[in-house]
């Protein structure tokens, strides 16, 4: 059964539906202000930052912590997967 994830804040659900319908804490407008966002990319055994290259094996831990390169500046934003 594939899982799908939120963008924002890694969270896992089994259907895209599930996941959009649901408020997300680490939303960029503020927390619980907007929904989970679709991470687009494949399940992976780790995940890398688009901003600065950190990597670790859960989308969930990975955009759980600040990016020195965030484009809003040094650890004003947590780190996004890419694709």
């Amino acid at each position: 059964m594939a899982n799908f994830y939120c963008e924002y804040c890694g969270y896992k659900a089994t259907s895209v539906q599930i996941l959009t319908s649901m408020a997300c804490f680490r939303h960029p407008i503020g927390p619980n202000k907007g929904k989970h966002k679709l991470y687009e990319g494949s399940e992976k055994s780790k995940y890398t930052c688009k901003y600065c290259g950190y990597s670790t094996n859960s989308i969930q831990l990975l955009t759980s912590m600040t990016c020195f390169r965030h484009p809003d500046g040094p650890n004003k934003g947590k780190h996004a997967p890419a694709l």
